[in-house]
C-alpha cells in the first residue's frame, strides 16, 4: 500500500460517518485524460462533515446538469465514501437511491451479522450483560492500569460490514487507475500526520477515513492506527493540487460553530472546542483557493453530522448551493458530445483482480494461533478468489472474539502473491470482564433480581484454551466455572472441557393461584465434557457428572419439605444447541434448536435412577417491520422409573403461559407451544429500538406435584410493549390465561 504523509493540523468535530455505495472499477485508463491536455484539469474536492455530507450528493447532480468533467476526486470522510461511489461509477441516481436506505442503525449497530459470530460468543447473549468488555492485562505490563477498555464506543466492524455489502468495486485497486482518479484521507493517532490513500480496499479505506476518535474505534494500516481525516485535513485541497488540478471545486459540508446561547452543557462546550479546532484546518485549506477555484458552501441548517435517518432531505441542500454558482459552472461546460464520451468512459467497468493467492499471511499475531485464524476462513490459497466468500471470511475471524478490527492487502514476493490479514488482536485483552442485570416483577408478591459478572482469560496456550469463571448472586446465587480446551484445529473444533459449579437457588410451589411453600435449594456439581464445536452453527457436549443437592423448606406445611435433606447425584448428559437467529432479544429472522438428556445413573453414585429429556426450538421471519416468531418447548421422562420431586419442569410466568406467575406450573411433563407477533415502531441508532407486540400460547403440565393444579391444556394470551436499552431488553406486558389467571410483567432482561 502506496501512502503519501502529510503534516497535519488541528483536532476533530464529533460526527459519525455514513457509508455509500462503492460500485464496480472502471477501465485502467481514465477517459478523463483524452481531454486533460485541451482543458483545465478539474478535480473535486469534498469535506467531512457526518450525515451532512450527503449535499454531495446534490453538488454531483448539478456538476452532472451542467456537464461540468470531474478529472479527479479528494475527499475525507463522509466527502470520501461520496466520493469513492462517483469515482468507480455510481450514478447520482443510485447515490440517491442508497442514502434513503441508510440508516443509524445500519451503519453503527455494534456487532458483526450474528451468523458469522463463532458459538463459544454467541452464548454470551443468552445471558443479560450490559456496558464494555473490560480487559485485564497482565501484571507488569508498559501500559500501566490492569483495567483497559475498548478504543471506541463501537469497533466499527458494523460499519465496515456495511461497507462491504455495499461495495461493488471488490478487492484492492490502485485509485489512480479508477475510472476517476481518487484520493482518501485519515489521520494517523500516533503522529498525528495526515494520511493519504492512493490504493487499497475501498471498504478498508473508507473506514479509516471515518473513524471519528472516541466514537469508532481506530483503523490499523501496516502499523499505523487511524482515524477520521477530519482532524488533519477536512477539506484537502492539497491533496487535489498533487494530483494536477487545474480548477478545485471544493465543497465545504463542515458544522457550523454553535451560537453562545446553545452552548449549555459539557458535551456542548467539549463539541464547540472540537469544532473550533477542526474549522482551523479548513480554513488554512480555503486559504489556498485560487480565483479560478469555486467554492461550494451548502446551507444545512438544523441538520447534524449524526443525522443519518435524514439523508434524502439534505440532498436537495447540495443541489441548491450548486445552482447558486450556476454561472461560474456554466463556464466549465463541455459540449454535450465530449461529455457522454467522458461519462462512458468513466462508467466502464473491469472485473476486480482475483486471481489466486499462494498463501494466506496472518502477520503480527502474538496470542492467536494464525492456524486457528486460518480454520475458519473458506478463501484457500492456490483457489480463485470469490469476494463474497472473502468478505464473509473476514467477518467469521472477527466474529472469533479475539481481534479489533481485520482487513486484508496483497503483496507480490518474488513471483509469488501474498494474501497479507491484518487481524488487529485486542488491545484490552487477552482476558476480559464483563458484568450483567437481570430484573423481573409480577406486580403482586413475585419480584426477582440477578446481579451476574464474567472473567473469562483467552488463549492460555497454543490450541486457544479458554478458562471461565461466571459468578451471579440474586434470587440464584451461583459460581461456574470451566476450562475449555481445544483438541485440534480446525472448522470442527474437538474440546474438553472440565467444570465445578456451586448453586443455591430459590423457588415456590403453588396451589391454584396460591404459594403454599417456599424452597431453598443448594446444590455443587464437578463434571467434564467432551464435545466439538460447529464454529459459528452450534456445539455438541457428552458428559459425565457428580455432586450433590440439599433442598429446604422455607414456608409452608411440613408434609412438603423433601424427603431427603442430601440427594447424591450422578448423571451422564448430552447437549446439543444450533443456533442461527440474527438477534437474541428481538429475532427478525433465523432460527435456534437446542436437546438435552440427562441420565441419572446410580452407578455414578446417585440416589435415584431416572432419565430427563429437554427440546425447544424458536424461528422467526419477518416482512418490513412485521415479524412472526414460533417457539416450542418439551420435556419429560423417558422409561418407566418417574422424575424425583427436585428435578421436574416449573414453568409459568411471561411468554411461559402468561397469566400465571413465574414459576407457578410444576410437574413431570412440560408441552409449550407459542406464537408471537411483533413490530417495530421505533427505530433505534445503535441499539435495536422499540417493539410493541402480542402472543398466543398453549401448554400443558403433565402429572403437577401439587394436587389440584391444572394438568389439562391451557391457553394463555399476552401484550407487551418492549424496548433495546444500554442495560439489555426492557418489556411491560399483560397476560391472561384462559382459566381467568392473569398478571402484568416487568423484565429487564429476556424473557424468552
Amino acid at each position: 500500500m502506496r501512502i503519501a504523509l502529510h503534516l497535519g493540523q488541528g483536532l476533530l468535530g464529533a460526527a459519525l460517518a455514513l457509508s455509500v455505495l462503492i460500485p464496480t472499477a472502471a477501465a485502467a485508463e481514465p477517459a478523463a485524460t483524452a481531454t486533460a491536455g485541451k482543458r483545465p484539469k478539474i478535480c473535486l474536492v469534498l469535506s467531512g462533515g457526518g450525515a451532512r455530507g450527503a449535499a454531495h450528493v446534490g453538488v454531483l447532480k448539478v456538476l452532472e446538469e451542467y456537464r461540468v468533467p470531474v478529472h479527479c476526486i479528494a475527499g475525507t470522510s463522509m466527502g470520501a465514501l461520496i466520493g469513492a461511489g462517483y469515482a468507480t461509477g455510481t450514478t447520482v441516481a443510485e447515490l440517491e437511491e442508497v442514502s434513503g436506505q441508510i440508516t443509524t442503525e445500519l451503519l453503527f449497530k455494534e456487532k458483526p451479522p450474528r451468523a458469522e459470530i463463532d458459538m463459544r460468543r454467541k452464548v454470551d447473549d443468552y445471558r443479560n450483560f450490559f456496558g464494555p468488555e473490560l480487559g485485564i492485562g497482565p501484571k507488569g505490563e508498559a501500559t500501566g492500569n490492569s483495567v483497559k477498555l475498548p478504543k471506541g464506543v463501537v469497533s466499527g466492524v458494523q460499519l465496515e460490514t456495511v461497507l462491504r455489502q455495499l461495495s461493488k468495486a471488490k478487492g484492492y485497486h490502485r485509485f489512480d487507475e479508477l475510472p476517476i482518479p481518487f484520493r482518501a484521507v485519515a489521520t494517523d493517532l500516533v503522529t498525528g500526520k495526515a494520511v493519504v490513500f492512493e490504493d487499497g480496499e475501498l471498504a478498508n479505506v473508507m473506514r479509516a477515513s471515518m473513524s471519528v476518535p472516541g466514537a469508532v474505534a481506530p483503523a490499523e494500516f501496516g502499523g499505523m492506527m487511524l482515524v477520521d481525516g477530519m482532524l488533519t485535513s477536512n477539506l484537502p485541497i492539497e491533496s487535489a493540487r498533487a494530483m494536477g488540478a487545474d480548477i478545485v471545486i471544493a465543497v465545504n459540508v463542515g458544522t457550523p460553530l454553535m451560537k453562545r446561547e446553545e452552548l449549555t452543557s459539557i458535551l456542548g462546550v467539549t463539541g464547540q472546542m472540537l469544532s473550533i479546532l477542526t474549522e482551523q484546518n479548513v480554513q488554512a485549506s480555503l486559504a489556498t483557493l485560487k480565483d479560478s477555484d469555486i467554492l461550494i458552501s451548502p446551507e444545512l441548517g438544523h441538520f447534524s453530522t449524526g443525522d443519518f435517518d435524514h439523508l434524502p432531505a439534505i440532498i436537495p441542500l447540495g443541489e441548491a448551493a450548486a445552482r447558486r454558482q450556476a454561472e461560474r459552472l456554466a463556464q466549465l461546460s463541455v459540449p454535450a458530445d465530449e461529455y457522454a464520451a467522458l461519462r462512458r468512459g468513466q462508467m466502464i467497468a473491469v472485473k476486480p483482480d482475483l486471481r489466486p493467492v499462494d498463501e494466506i499471511r496472518f502477520e503480527a499475531l502474538k496470542r492467536v494461533n494464525p492456524k486457528n485464524a486460518q480454520a475458519v476462513m473458506e478463501t484457500k490459497p492456490g483457489q480463485p478468489i470469490e469476494q463474497a466468500t472473502l468478505d464473509a471470511d473476514m467477518r467469521r475471524i472477527y466474529g472469533t472474539g479475539d481481534f479489533e478490527h481485520v482487513n486484508y492487502r496483497y503483496l507480490e514476493e518474488q513471483g509469488r502473491r501474498v494474501m497479507a490479514v491484518d487481524a488487529v488482536e485486542k488491545t484490552w485483552g487477552p482476558n476480559y470482564l464483563r458484568f450483567g442485570l437481570g430484573l423481573s416483577s409480577d406486580f403482586s408478591s413475585n419480584a426477582y433480581y440477578n446481579l451476574l459478572a464474567s472473567y473469562r482469560k483467552t488463549w492460555i496456550n497454543t490450541l486457544g484454551a479458554e478458562w471461565r469463571t461466571d459468578f451471579q448472586i440474586g434470587r440464584t446465587s451461583a459460581l461456574y466455572s470451566e476450562f475449555y480446551q481445544p483438541l485440534n484445529v480446525g472448522h470442527f473444533a474437538f474440546f474438553i472441557a472440565p467444570q465445578v459449579g456451586l448453586e443455591r437457588r430459590a423457588f415456590d410451589l403453588y396451589q391454584g393461584s396460591q404459594r403454599v411453600a417456599s424452597y431453598d435449594a443448594m446444590s455443587a456439581k464437578v463434571g467434564l465434557d467432551l464435545g466439538f464445536n460447529f464454529r459459528q452453527y452450534g456445539v455438541l457436549r457428552f458428559g459425565v457428572e457428580g455432586g450433590q443437592a440439599e433442598p429446604t423448606l422455607e414456608t409452608g406445611p411440613p408434609q412438603l419439605a423433601p424427603a431427603k435433606s442430601k440427594v447424591a447425584r450422578g448423571a451422564y448428559t448430552a447437549r446439543l444447541l444450533l443456533d442461527r437467529l440474527d438477534s437474541i432479544n428481538f429475532p427478525r429472522d433465523g432460527w435456534r434448536g437446542d436437546a438435552m438428556i440427562y441420565a441419572s445413573d446410580k452407578s455414578l453414585g446417585a440416589d435415584e435412577e431416572y432419565t430427563k429429556w429437554d427440546v425447544g426450538a424458536i424461528g422467526a421471519h419477518s416482512f418490513g417491520e412485521h415479524t412472526f416468531n414460533l417457539a416450542f418447548k418439551a420435556g419429560g421422562k423417558h422409561g418407566s422409573n418417574p422424575l424425583p420431586t427436585y428435578d421436574q419442569f416449573q414453568w409459568g410466568g411471561f411468554m411461559q403461559q402468561s397469566g400465571y406467575a413465574t414459576g407457578q406450573l410444576y410437574g413431570e411433563s412440560l408441552r409449550y407451544a407459542r406464537a408471537i407477533y411483533y413490530r417495530r415502531i421505533m427505530r433505534g441508532t445503535l441499539l435495536e429500538g422499540a417493539y410493541g407486540g402480542i402472543s398466543l400460547e398453549a401448554g400443558k403440565v403433565g402429572r403437577p406435584l401439587v394436587a389440584g393444579n391444572p394438568d389439562g391444556l391451557l391457553k394463555s394470551a399476552a401484550a407487551f410493549v418492549a424496548a433495546d436499552t444500554p442495560l439489555g431488553p426492557v418489556y411491560l406486558g399483560y397476560g391472561h390465561a384462559q382459566d381467568g389467571n392473569s398478571s402484568w410483567y416487568f423484565y429487564l432482561g429476556r424473557p424468552f
